[in-house]
């Protein structure tokens, strides 16, 4: 199976300037697209699985091992079981690494880009404490960056405070209704027609 390093090289690749690399990967990161499904799912299944079995908890002796955990528990799970209720099966197991992380400080030892991906269980959590958390996390990593690097930046704070929104009004993500088995009230199903409703 694959290693820690082979997961965030597989997905950070090698490109040295943060605001390159989110240009250069953002269509890996954020598009829907059944061959990279595919591919994630072919060389990072079996490694993911083991990870939601606790077999990789090792790997959080470290701040990028926690990141590799965080990124197969938060990211690939999205990939490989896409509009399924395994897509969300081990988020709270990520949001509690990146939590850990988090509270050690060890976020701080990572690149700002990788740290992207390290707080991304707090937007993904139907949780308002969390949301809270998200937004706050992604303004003080926009403050950080330099002014180079900071549409990015921007873009990925919009979306903390995009979905801290959708918690504050819902409590809950409307557009997983449909996938987990929720049944979605009259607002929520407006809400979903409006474009952008998903994320």
């Amino acid at each position: 199976m694959a290693t820690a390093d082979e997961v965030l090289s597989y997905w950070f690749g090698d490109e040295p300037d943060d605001g390159r690399l989110a240009d250069q990967r953002g269509a890996l990161w954020w598009s829907k697209n059944a061959t990279t499904d595919a591919e994630i799912r072919e060389r990072f299944g079996t490694l993911v699985r083991a990870a939601g079995q606790g077999e990789r908890d090792a790997w959080a002796r470290t701040p990028r091992g926690r990141l590799a955990l965080v990124i197969l528990m938060d990211q690939f799970t999205r990939n490989i079981h896409r509009d399924t209720p395994d897509a969300f099966a081990l988020d709270d197991r990520a949001l509690t690494h990146a939590l850990d992380g988090i509270e050690t400080e060890e976020d701080r030892d990572l690149r700002p880009i990788e740290r992207v991906f390290l707080y991304m269980p707090l937007e993904h959590a139907e949780d308002m404490a969390m949301q809270e958390c998200s937004v706050a996390m992604f303004q003080a990593l926009r403050d950080e960056v330099p002014a180079a690097h900071k549409q990015p930046f921007d873009v990925f704070l919009d979306f903390a405070i995009r979905h801290r929104d959708v918690i504050a009004r819902f409590s809950r993500f409307p557009h997983r209704n449909a996938i987990i088995g929720r049944q979605s009230t009259a607002e929520e199903l407006a809400f979903l027609e409006q474009p952008g409703s998903s994320f």
